[in-house]
């Protein structure tokens, strides 16, 4: 017989796999939208970071379950001069201690053109392995960390609480999707 905690964890990927059924495209571009302005709210120059990006990709809802084992999703789009190109579905999948749920929000700015040329031509592409993603933190003040914005990929991780910590993009799959 297998361990009630096995049972959990089946059903709460069930209920994972429920609530993250795909979204159409004016979902995803409201959802960025509001992602975007949510970021530009709780981050100091914000804006000017998204302006001098080359590219812009917006997770606007990533779910993360897990009990013991567990996984996240979300879709999203990826953006030139402010104008959407393609969308992108982000999953990962993990094991260990873990318990619950929790919906966020992803930002990633490809700062150089070689770094958003890299990420547009993978097929399947995989943080911390097709290129690394520096995390953002706040410094004192509530400002970025310029040795981080120097980085040619960054990304921020946003809740309702704000910026997220001791979270990382390694290991995530984005892969683009028909829409």
């Amino acid at each position: 017989m297998r361990p009630p905690s096995f049972f959990f964890a089946v059903v709460m990927l069930l209920s994972f796999n429920h609530v993250a059924q795909a979204a159409s495209k004016q979902e995803i571009d409201a959802k960025s939208a509001q992602a975007l302005e949510e970021f530009y709210v709780k981050v100091n120059g914000g804006r000017e970071l998204v302006n001098r990006a080359a590219g812009v990709l917006v997770f606007p809802e990533v779910v993360k379950a897990g009990f013991g084992i567990g996984g996240e999703y979300g879709e999203g789009k990826l953006m030139i001069n402010g104008a959407t190109t393609d969308y992108y579905r982000i999953v990962s999948g993990s094991i260990g201690f873990q318990m619950g749920a929790q919906v966020k929000r992803e930002v990633i700015l490809f700062m150089t053109q070689d770094a958003l040329n890299g990420f547009r031509n993978s097929d399947g592409w995989e943080a911390g392995v097709d290129g690394s993603v520096a995390l953002v933190t706040l410094g004192a003040g509530g400002e970025i960390d310029t040795n981080t914005i120097r980085n040619p990929i960054i990304g921020f991780i946003i809740s309702n609480k704000g910026l997220m910590y001791n979270l990382s993009f390694e290991g995530a799959k984005i892969s683009k999707i028909d829409k």
